[in-house]
């Protein structure tokens, strides 16, 4: 039977738990960016299209095999232990909660859940989650991450039937410089980021390309505009990308690029991410999104609306 494309096809991988990681009230990173987010999903004028899922609970998966897979079998220890007896600061910048370990194993469930539903349906999803994931080497979680929910995800699609190439687009406003170093020896990954330079993390030159010319790194100098990321999407990534021709497209979607963000200089708007999506579309249909930063709540959360509003083909 022919499946025409239902508007209810999208789905949303959200569970309160997300909440639980907690970082205190006065971290960037906290709980009150998912629940701004929800909200504004849920007054969206589409709304009743969303398709909201709780991830499978991560002992219901082998979500640690997917997770030691990628990261030192050492560094998981420890954390489990450092949320266990309470946590504390991981790094200068990473805070943990005694139930952050839960929160970040389900957040790696949720990117699993949706590469599946993205190859099962054919059509996209979002995995709405935190701890976010892009900066989280090996041995060691930094910036705001624990896991590298991403990194995991692309590994994880690669040994369903049929994946030969997944491709990794990050519009973070930072170098998710965990994802680059996770997958940048695998030919059958590309990675392609733009972001501020300089800026943290401090990687992502131009001259970074990968093991196999798998990598592309856009940086982009404080104050560009939407029209300077438009020329770098449509003269360089979406090229890029194309050109590698995935069988699955990851976004490591991150929403700390707009003008009222506080901790970048970049002054994109939030329906800039709709053009975004627009542009991701021409590689390939099969998009799983995954939220990584974004930091003001009416600049994240519209920004949210915009993309998602952009893959229903409503904006």
């Amino acid at each position: 039977m022919h499946h025409d494309f239902s508007l209810a096809d999208f789905a949303i991988f959200y569970s309160p738990v997300f909440l639980n990681h907690d970082t205190g009230q006065i971290h960037p990173e906290n709980a009150g960016r998912l629940t701004a987010i929800v909200s504004a999903l849920k007054a969206a004028p589409w709304a009743e299209h969303l398709d909201w899922r709780e991830p499978t609970p991560a002992d219901q998966r082998p979500v640690d095999r997917e997770i030691v897979a990628v990261h030192d079998p050492g560094y998981i220890e420890k954390i489990r232990q450092f949320a266990a007896d309470g946590g504390g600061y991981w790094d200068g910048d990473t805070a943990v909660s005694r139930q952050s370990y839960e929160a970040a194993r389900l957040a790696v469930s949720a990117w699993l859940d949706g590469v599946d539903y993205v190859l099962q349906t054919g059509h996209s999803a979002f995995a709405l989650v935190r701890p976010p994931g892009h900066h989280a080497i090996r041995n060691s979680g930094m910036g705001f991450c624990l896991f590298s929910n991403a990194a995991i995800a692309a590994h994880y699609a690669l040994q369903q039937p049929g994946i030969q190439r997944v491709a990794l687009l990050d519009w973070d406003v930072h170098h998710g410089n965990g994802t680059q170093s996770l997958v940048e020896a695998n030919a059958a990954i590309a990675y392609c980021s733009l972001h501020q330079f300089p800026a943290y993390p401090g990687t992502g030159r131009s001259t970074e390309t990968g093991l196999h010319h798998n990598v592309l790194n856009l940086p982009m100098p404080p104050g560009s505009t939407s029209a300077d990321y438009y020329k770098k999407f449509d003269q360089q990534a979406i090229p890029f990308l194309r050109a590698f021709n995935p069988d699955l497209l990851l976004i490591s979607a991150g929403y700390d690029a707009t003008a009222a963000d506080p901790l970048a200089s970049i002054n994109l708007n939030p329906q800039d991410y709709a053009t975004f999506t627009q542009f991701a579309l021409r590689v390939t249909d099969k998009i799983l999104f995954g939220l990584e930063g974004g930091y003001d709540y009416k600049a994240l959360s519209q920004s949210v609306v915009a993309t998602i509003g952009a893959r229903l083909g409503l904006t």
